[in-house]
């Protein structure tokens, strides 16, 4: 293989290792999010399904996102080897837009989903998570 051909297929590398890296980050926050989720139900922490949960309970469940999305975030920023904060921010970009949809859907929602603040509280803390998971990438290179 020459040179030329080598450089041909960087940009395609790169593509496919920030799609992987996009896809792991987005599915481990969400596969830890809905884990505990369920956990949650099933140990009684949290009330039935069809049962409305308090505001403390959604303060623990903010709480727990943002850890995994901050940890989302860190494995993006790992395994994209190519400008991991801009991958890590790009899935915070991501989560910014489900969270404000999601928000826009269910803002007048009857019955309420959950509290307006917890949908806000998802939108606002996108970007800030997103920026720390890379940081903590950034501080181990």
């Amino acid at each position: 293989m020459n040179s030329i051909t080598a450089e041909k297929n960087v940009p395609s590398r790169h593509i496919g290792r920030s799609i992987l890296a996009l896809v792991v980050g987005m599915l481990t926050a969400i596969i830890l999010s809905l884990g505990t989720d369920l956990a949650l139900h099933a140990a009684n922490v949290f009330p039935p399904w069809d049962q409305r949960m308090s505001d403390g309970l959604f303060i623990l469940a903010t709480a727990y996102r943002t850890v995994y999305c901050i940890a989302g975030c860190y494995l993006t920023a790992r395994i994209a080897t190519h400008k991991p904060m801009q991958h890590a921010l790009a899935l915070g970009a991501v989560g910014f837009v489900v969270s404000t949809v999601g928000a826009a859907v269910s803002w007048n929602h009857v019955p309420p989903l959950g509290p307006r603040w917890y949908a806000v509280a998802l939108i606002v803390t996108a970007f800030p998570c997103a920026w720390l998971g890379g940081k903590l990438r950034a501080r181990q290179v």
